[in-house]
């Protein structure tokens, strides 16, 4: 087993190799608009966990990810030769969902912005329900009534 530290270098030396390679020395057409977004090793070294994201439809992802497959021996290779360590992991190349996760949060904070902005004009020229002052005051008799008493 390696350390922590060990494979998060890997990780991240694998990360930059990957994306230095899909952009110049992977000449697949069906490679989309693709970024390298993370890289996960496991402990013993063993296999690498490729995180992406790809601009455009299901379409052009669907290509993308049948492009990285095919091109995922050659991107091994380069791996082992860069890296120089003793056993090359195991590259799974797994899409990203964080920006499709990104775009549903923007999604539901601008539904509740425009929310907050309905009730802020509704309020503008409301008054409240009942008096002006909800509160019971306490009742002040007057200076007639005390001195018949």
């Amino acid at each position: 087993m390696a350390s922590q530290e060990r494979a998060h270098r890997l990780a991240d030396r694998i990360k930059v190799i990957v994306a230095e390679c899909l952009e110049m020395r992977i000449k697949d057409p069906r490679l989309g608009f693709i970024t390298v977004t993370d890289t996960r090793v496991t402990a013993d070294l063993r296999e690498a966990t490729v995180f992406y994201t790809v601009f455009g439809d299901d379409a052009e992802r669907a290509a993308t990810a049948a492009a990285l497959e095919s091109a995922n021996g050659i991107l091994r290779t380069e791996v082992g030769k860069r890296t120089g360590i003793k056993f090359t992991p195991t590259l799974t190349f797994v899409l990203d969902a964080l920006p499709d996760s990104a775009k549903q949060v923007d999604d539901l904070l601008a539904r509740a912005a425009a929310a907050d902005a309905e009730v802020h004009a509704r309020a503008v020229g409301a008054t409240f329900a009942g008096d002006a002052d909800p509160y019971r005051v306490p009742r002040i008799e007057n200076a007639d009534d005390e001195a018949e008493s």
